[in-house]
């Protein structure tokens, strides 16, 4: 009977390390599958409160991006009319307990309350506009490729000599700056016989149909127009028409606008053209958050090279959902 329990005794201690490794694997396979299935990134989103232009699109576009990451993500989007708003906002992200934060502010006066998102191990990617923040991820367009595109398209259309316009916007500040240091290096490069006329606008249609129509009056003859939007260009394109004149046969513009790409094949006399500064570009910063909630490696600053939009693939940038 000693001898059966001895072996007995022996059987169970020869088993129960094996039993114990298979319980070892079954918790850390169990452990690993619970952090695979666990709960979803959560992503919020900060926009300006605009309803309609080119800053509406952005949140329009950051929220469908977030809808089809819904397997991957919850997220919550607010929009703001101020910095103070913003900042109210960004705290209630901060309680929500956001992994990550896609921020595109339009006033001065974030950089304290991202630094706080981030002191609390919260990824910071902010769209277009910089903020001044080490460790803040940033994704935005080429402004002064815009310009270089620009340049090759009028160049493209009439050839190396003629007379264009140039419209500045110089409250726009950097924008306005590189978009037109673009156009002009690239000129000065590739067609250094056109005859340049710069004038100041704004970026809306009022402005640029009240000031084109000024200077249309002051020059008799104009090949082409440089413009950096897409809404000036609408003006500048009616302005036109008003005058009833013929001479011109390019307008470029900027930006992405559904109206302005309609108006594309409607010109047979005129190449209308947009370089793509384009809102939907913020899907890229949501991807990017939630590539660096995964742990790949994304590089800090996302410039996104400018696509040219005219008449031969206007349609492949049509959305009649877009508020721009």
């Amino acid at each position: 009977m000693k001898k059966y329990l001895k072996v007995l005794v022996l059987l169970v201690l020869l088993i129960a390390p094996v039993l114990a490794a298979c319980g070892s694997d079954d918790a850390s396979s169990s452990e690993k599958k619970s952090e695979k299935s666990g709960d979803k990134y959560k992503v919020g989103i900060l926009a300006p409160a605009v309803t309609h232009g080119w800053v509406a699109a952005v949140a329009y576009h950051a929220e469908a991006r977030a809808k089809e990451l819904s397997k991957e993500i919850d997220y919550q989007i607010y929009t703001s009319s101020n910095a103070s708003e913003m900042t109210s906002q960004l705290d209630d992200l901060i309680t929500w307990g956001a992994d990550a934060i896609v921020a595109f502010p339009q006033w001065e006066g974030m950089e304290v309350p991202i630094q706080r998102a981030l002191e609390e191990g919260i990824k910071v990617v902010n769209f277009d506009i910089v903020i001044d923040v080490p460790d803040v991820y940033r994704v935005a367009g080429d402004n002064y490729d815009m310009g270089v595109q620009g340049a090759k398209y009028i160049v493209d259309k009439i050839g190396k000599e003629g007379e264009v316009v140039i419209l500045e916007v110089p409250s726009s500040g950097s924008v306005s700056e590189l978009r037109k240091n673009g156009f002009l290096d690239t000129v000065k490069e590739i067609a250094p016989d056109l005859k340049l006329h710069t004038y100041a606008t704004q970026f809306t249609r009022e402005d640029g149909l009240k000031d084109f129509a000024d200077i249309l009056t002051s020059l008799d003859h104009i090949d082409a127009v440089y413009s950096l939007d897409d809404e000036t260009s609408i003006g500048v394109l009616q302005a036109i028409s008003e005058a009833g004149r013929t001479d011109i046969k390019v307008v470029t513009g900027g930006g992405g606008m559904q109206e302005y790409f309609n108006m594309m094949p409607e010109n047979e006399d005129i190449w209308i053209q947009s370089a793509l500064y384009s809102p939907a570009m913020v899907k890229d910063a949501v991807d990017t958050a939630v590539k660096i909630l995964n742990g790949e490696s994304v590089e800090k600053e996302i410039i996104i090279p400018t696509t040219v939009v005219d008449r031969d693939n206007y349609k492949e940038f049509l959305d009649a959902e877009s508020p721009y």
